[in-house]
């Protein structure tokens, strides 16, 4: 009885283990970036972005929360942070200016209005 117990319980885990997604990764030939897709658990786009064939982060990025809602983007020039990212949290944006891979500046704005822009 207890090895059936503990066999059922290996599978379980194995199962579980294994039906995690994977990363999904494809190169575009017209751009010559690689386009990655990363999931949650449950199977939900967590981010999309690209890598140029060095590996490194290059382009536009953009995550999820599990229910599908964005909740930043921004982008990337060779792995460093540029130009401006948007964060949403709640009903409160903040805008992050990044300049060097540094940040230069952040600006943050309630919506007071209830208007959701960010799908």
């Amino acid at each position: 009885m207890k090895k059936t117990i503990l066999l059922l319980a290996l599978l379980i885990v194995a199962t579980v283990a294994f039906a995690q997604t994977k990363p999904e990764m494809k190169l575009n030939k017209e751009t010559n970036l690689i386009e990655a897709t990363y999931f949650h658990e449950d199977g939900t786009i967590s981010q999309k972005g690209t890598f140029n064939l060095e590996r490194k982060l290059h382009g536009e990025w953009v995550s999820y929360n599990s229910e599908g809602k964005t909740i930043s983007v921004g982008s990337y020039n060779n792995g460093a942070k540029t130009g401006t990212w948007m964060f949403w949290a709640n009903d409160v944006l903040k805008e992050v200016a990044y300049s060097n891979n540094a940040i230069a500046g952040v600006t943050e704005s309630k919506n007071t209005e209830g208007i959701v822009s960010r799908n």
